[in-house]
This record gives structure tokens, sequence and C-alpha cells, in this order.
């Protein structure tokens, strides 16, 4: 008679875990929850910046506000030249931040020399965005790359307002959006420069000249209303071309354009 067969324990079956995400980003939700601290951050920066350079220079345009955006602007533009990408923990805040002190204006909360209100804060924003929107429509540039240059808008409309802030001292009045719009201009410049120089080291002529002439026809498609085949042809042409970090330019061109209308125009 044969002995049975040893019974093996059997592993307690244990209830599948149940998921209690409800299909939210947890990740996504505790950033976002951070941004308006950080925002307030950047915020109290241009507070003590504002009242630091009024102790050292008393006289004049209080440029304070100014120096802490231009930080955060070669922070991002650092960022973006190290990883090719441009996080939402700088521009996110950096949005919210202009947003506040322009409300903190409407209220006559005097917490720096700028006069623009909330409203010139989200239009410098909107304005950012539009202007980098067929760059990033035909890949030419990266949400991160958008996204800062809304955030200088914000702060661009809260500080320089309608003019007020510049000619109050004694300088060219500078309304917000026209600081928005020429900055951008001094950007795209120094970004062509800047593409220059990678062709000439690269010395792929023939291939760049034809990604320049398919990028100008992408925006003449743009222009045109045909968004959708624009994107498309710019997506099929990603694998093509040598990615830039445009928030480089982009810092370069604004910090340009401030050090030509402050200092040299005066």
């Amino acid at each position: 008679m044969s002995n049975a067969a040893p019974v093996l324990p059997q592993p307690p079956v244990t209830a599948p875990a149940t998921d209690d995400s409800l299909g939210i980003d947890r990740a996504f939700v505790l950033q976002m929850a951070r941004m308006p601290l950080l925002a307030l951050l950047w915020l109290g920066a241009a507070i003590a910046a504002h009242q630091i350079w009024a102790a050292l220079w008393p006289e004049g345009l209080n440029a304070g506000p100014l120096v802490v955006i231009s930080f955060g602007m070669i922070l991002a533009a650092f960022i973006d030249g190290w990883a090719l990408k441009v996080p939402n923990w700088i521009t996110f805040p950096l949005v919210l931040s202009g947003w506040a002190l322009g409300a903190l204006h409407d209220f006559n909360v005097h917490v720096d020399a700028g006069t623009g209100g909330f409203a010139l804060a989200v239009l410098g924003t909107v304005f950012g965005f539009v202007l980098l929107l067929p760059m990033l429509a035909i890949g030419g540039v990266g949400a991160g790359d958008v996204k800062m240059q809304m955030g200088f808008g914000a702060w661009a409309g809260a500080y320089f307002g309608t003019g007020a802030t510049t000619a109050d001292a004694g300088g060219a009045a500078l309304h917000g959006m026209g600081v928005v719009f020429w900055a951008f201009c001094f950007g795209a410049i120094a970004g062509g420069a800047f593409g220059l120089v990678i062709i000439l080291i690269r010395r792929q002529f023939g291939q760049n000249a034809g990604i320049v002439r398919e990028i100008m026809s992408d925006l003449q498609m743009f222009g045109t209303g045909q968004v959708s085949a624009a994107s498309k042809r710019a997506h099929d042409r990603r694998s093509r071309w040598t990615k830039l970090p445009y928030g480089i330019p982009l810092c370069v061109g604004f910090l340009l354009y401030l050090a030509y209308m402050l200092i040299l125009v005066g």
C-alpha cells in the first residue's frame, strides 16, 4: 500500500487591491498644490529686492523686481540648456506671482514700484503665449519655453503696466505689452544667431537649409489656417533636426532688451 502524496500548503488568498485613485494622478495634483507656495516665494523675493534696491539706490527707477524675474529667466534658460526642458516648478509660479503682483497693485498695496494691475498681468501672459503659438504648433519650441515666456509676460504686465513705472522715474514710458513684444523680437534675433552658430559647427548646410525652408512653409500653412497639417509635417520632421534649447535665446533677448532700454536709453 503506497503512501498518500503530501499535500502542499496553499498560500492564503488575498483580495485584489482596490484602486481608490478615481483616475487622478496624485503626483501631478501634489505638484500643482506646491505652485502657489512657490509663487509666494517669488513674490516675497520681489518685495525684498525692492526694499534692498531702495536702500542702496534711493533715486531713480527701482528695478528690484526686474532683478528677480531676470534671475528666474536665467535659471529657466540654464535648466533648458542642461535638460532641454523648462520645468513647471519654475514657469507656473512665475505666472502666478506676476498675477499676484498685479492684484496687489489693484488694491494699492505698494510692495514695489510696479503700476500694472491684475488685468495687464494676465494680458501679458496671454500675449506671451500668442507670440510663441505658431512656433509651438510646428514644434519649433517646447511647451516649457512658451510657459517661460508667459511667466515673463505676467511680470512685465504687472511691473511696467501702461508705462507709468519708467515715466515716473524720468525714463522712457515702457508699456508692459511693448516690453513683452520687443523682448520677444530680441530673443528671435538671438535665436537666429544661436541657430546659425550651431549650423556652422555641424557643417550640415544642405540639410539645415532644407529644414529652414520646411519651417517657413509650415509657418505659411499655419498662417492660412492649416494648423493640423503644419503640426503633422513638423512631427514627421522632428527626428531629422537637432533640438535647440529656445529658452536660452528668450532669456538673452529679454536681458538685452532691458539693458538697452533701461541702461543705454535710460
